[in-house]
């Protein structure tokens, strides 16, 4: 059986725009979603605790034997232009194929559910520490902006949406067919 890694975000401090929830928070609630979907799929999930470090979730992804590592994360603009962004943006490895097969499969995906499917974005790169210290090829999701109000409240309205849309896609990437809870 293929194995993802979820690694929700682990960054209780990051708030919802409006100080209700955070981004740990509705991170894990989208991982606690998707763990049916991809068990039903035959996909063994393994998965971090929110005490890890995105040192320690890649490390834990390492020892489960991992063949897709996925985090889970929601963004902020900077502080200049908090608020006003919006849209999904898909990380990958610079120079990983799978990788970046995952974040294509990802990102075409997630385009359809997206309230601003022209702002998913694929983007290559080589400084964050989950893509860079994982063995299996690794995609960072930051699903949309929390301290955007209609992105954090889309976040809010469609937990089970975002995760059936993820679990479908990893299911893809393993070339296995998704099934329903």
């Amino acid at each position: 059986m293929p194995i993802v890694f979820l690694s929700p975000s682990t960054q209780e401090y990051n708030l919802f725009y409006d100080g209700n929830g955070s981004e740990e928070y509705y991170m894990n609630l989208i991982a606690d979603a998707m763990v049916p979907y991809l068990e039903a799929s035959g996909i063994t999930v393994a998965r971090n605790t929110p005490e890890d470090t995105a040192l320690t979730s890649a490390q834990k992804s390492n020892e489960a034997g991992a063949q897709l590592h996925l985090a889970l994360h929601s963004n902020a603009a900077p502080e200049e232009l908090a608020g006003q962004l919006r849209g999904t943006d898909v990380y990958y490895y610079t120079g990983s194929t799978q990788g970046q097969r995952a974040a294509d499969i990802i990102a075409n995906n997630l385009s359809l559910i997206s309230p601003t499917p022209q702002k998913v974005d694929i983007i290559p790169t080589t400084r964050l520490a989950e893509l860079r210290r994982t063995t299996a090829p690794s995609v960072l999701v930051e699903i949309a902006y929390h301290d955007n109000p209609d992105d954090a409240n889309w976040i809010r309205g469609n937990i089970r949406d975002i995760a059936r849309n993820l679990s479908a896609s990893v299911a893809d990437f393993f070339a296995v067919p998704f099934r329903q809870p």
